[in-house]
């Protein structure tokens, strides 16, 4: 193939797919230098992945060897899901404001243009999908063109598109989504994650609309930029690779249902910690 290396790798589960991936790029990716790297950091590892998870909430979901915990993957999800961080989100109108460009939840569900807005991107496309499921035009968009071609750090998740489809006379909402960036090892896990439940919440939502129950479909995650940082290849190799051989996958993944009650009793907690942040 001439350029950056198109990818594919699909699991039943979160976190095969996930841990699928990981070793397709590792073993297929291109070597390509970073805008963030030092003068001594090896080229990342690159490629354009897609990834497909069969069933979203097939388990075991949680995978061992992501860099995190139970409660990190709470409060990501809650951020993405809830929006507990919205209020470290810039004033785009300050130039001394030096908080955060953006949070996922805030461009999705409160998205706003010059003079417009803000949007609940996530509330239209479920309307939509109720009235027509299979639509096209169910879409939901982070890009903000006037501002994240100049700014210093623009959202690296671009777009989530759904569709339902009928299957045994039920209906079954699928998800794409797309990232311009995604950090394969440190990140994508923790995103596809959130994003899974993020799915969740439209069905149900849409279930709510047309009073029928709606299931998860396939999720699709497709990365135009799938990397790995030359700057961590040691951790890389030494916490995820080698733990292929010396562990079985039952062994290197966890259920999350095991783990819910836990990451439930987090959220006081979390919610508290992040009504102090950026005080």
């Amino acid at each position: 193939m001439h350029g950056i290396p198109v990818l594919h790798a699909e699991g039943d589960c979160i976190s095969r797919a996930w841990e699928n991936s990981l070793i397709e790029l590792h073993k297929n990716g291109c070597r390509i230098k970073t805008q963030y790297d030092k003068p001594e950091d090896p080229a990342s590892i690159d490629a354009t992945m897609v990834i497909t998870i069969l069933d979203p909430t097939k388990e075991p979901v949680i995978h061992k060897d992501f860099p995190g915990g139970p409660e990190d993957l709470q409060e990501y999800t809650m951020e993405v899901c809830e929006g507990i961080k919205d209020h470290l989100v810039r004033k785009a109108d300050d130039p001394t404001d030096t908080r955060w460009e953006y949070t996922y939840h805030q461009r999705l569900f409160k998205y706003r243009a010059p003079t417009l807005g803000p949007f609940d991107q996530i509330e239209t496309m479920s309307r939509k999908l109720a009235e027509t499921p299979y639509t096209r035009r169910a879409q939901s968009i982070t890009w903000k063109v006037w501002e994240d071609n100049d700014c210093y750090d623009p959202p690296c998740l671009q777009s989530i598109w759904c569709r339902i489809i009928e299957e045994e006379n039920a209906p079954v909402l699928s998800m794409n989504v797309r990232f311009r960036s995604n950090d394969a090892y440190k990140a994508a896990f923790m995103n596809i994650f959130a994003l899974v439940q993020l799915q969740k919440q439209i069905a149900e939502n849409v279930s709510g609309k047309i009073g029928t129950p709606v299931s998860l479909g396939r999720y699709c995650h497709l990365a135009d930029s799938y990397h790995i940082y030359g700057s961590y290849f040691h951790e890389f190799e030494g916490r995820f690779l080698n733990a292929l051989d010396k562990r079985t996958f039952e062994q290197r993944t966890m259920r999350y249902e095991d783990f819910r009650e836990i990451m439930e009793g987090a959220r006081p907690g979390i919610l508290e910690k992040s009504r102090t942040m950026g005080r």
